[in-house]
């Protein structure tokens, strides 16, 4: 029995190693990925936006450069572009003709220009998204830009309007008055932050689930940047797995410590070992 369980734990814990090692792997590729994405998007940002103008202007700097500019690539085939990969949403004319993409592009370079943004689904009434904008923090009201038609959300006066406002037919027609053949399904009525369809729980109702037991919970972080960005993704994806086999690591090392009595180099002492082969001279005589 002694040997039996001796045999498991070598087993476990050199396949936890292993995964411990490939996470980390996947934890340092995934934070260079995220770092030239984001150093990429702030030379981009930089070109096209003044970042010390206010916010408003910050915005339709952003909504200009996608109006007018002329040098963007035209795919064969545009279902082939990675809508997902920052790059690409802003180099291609199709997708920037796509209210989930051009608001994607939007977002990406708004983060990147110091502003608060969000995405936000316009659903229909069986909780499918019909339509996709984004929502941007100026003094303290979270106001709506609609990418695809390259505007912010503005009544007859000039007042930026929310989502919550935009509820109110009167002023969502005030608002789309000068869009041509904006469509009148695009309605406020309901909304969400996270797009659930991406993840393979959708079928289990995972959003009703976490509606249920946190009404505010898409609310809580910034969860589209982790759902829509690849590098994002990678970089949380790999920490997580990290965090989760660094401690069952840890979790083996205490049962081997307290019940098998294997003798064992910590890793600490491998570290401390290491470190003194590393920074210690050698002796020559």
């Amino acid at each position: 029995m002694a040997a039996s369980k001796l045999g498991l734990f070598r087993f476990s814990w050199w396949t936890v190693n292993l995964l411990l090692v490939v996470s980390a792997a996947g934890l340092l590729y995934s934070g260079v990925w995220e770092f030239s994405v984001r150093r990429y998007l702030n030379g981009f940002s930089d070109a096209i936006v003044p970042n010390s103008a206010p916010p408003v202007q910050r915005v339709e700097a952003i909504l200009e450069w996608m109006r007018f500019n002329t040098t963007r690539m035209v795919a064969p085939d545009p279902s082939t572009l990675d809508s997902r990969n920052p790059e690409v949403t802003l180099g291609y004319r199709q997708l920037l003709a796509v209210c989930g993409s051009a608001t994607s592009a939007f977002l990406n370079l708004a983060r990147s220009s110091d502003l608060k943004v969000r995405r936000l689904l316009l659903l229909s009434p069986n909780r499918r998204a019909k339509h996709v904008v984004a929502e941007v923090l100026i003094d303290g009201r979270w106001v709506i830009v609609d990418p695809l038609y390259r505007t912010l959300m503005r009544n007859r006066q000039g007042h930026l309007l929310t989502r919550s406002e935009l509820r109110d037919p009167a002023l969502l027609a005030e608002a789309t008055r000068s869009i041509p053949n904006y469509s009148s399904e695009y309605t406020y009525e309901s909304s969400a932050h996270v797009r659930l369809a991406r993840l393979p729980l959708e079928g289990l109702k995972l959003r009703a689930l976490l509606d249920r037991i946190y009404p505010a919970w898409d609310e809580l972080i910034d969860w589209n940047l982790v759902l829509e960005r690849e590098s994002a993704t990678a970089l949380v994806l790999s920490a997580s797995f990290t965090c989760l086999f660094l401690l069952s690591r840890a979790a083996l090392a205490r049962y081997a410590d307290q019940h098998l009595h294997v003798l064992r180099t910590h890793l600490r002492e491998k570290a401390m070992r290491l470190g003194v082969a590393l920074f210690t001279g050698a002796e020559f005589k």
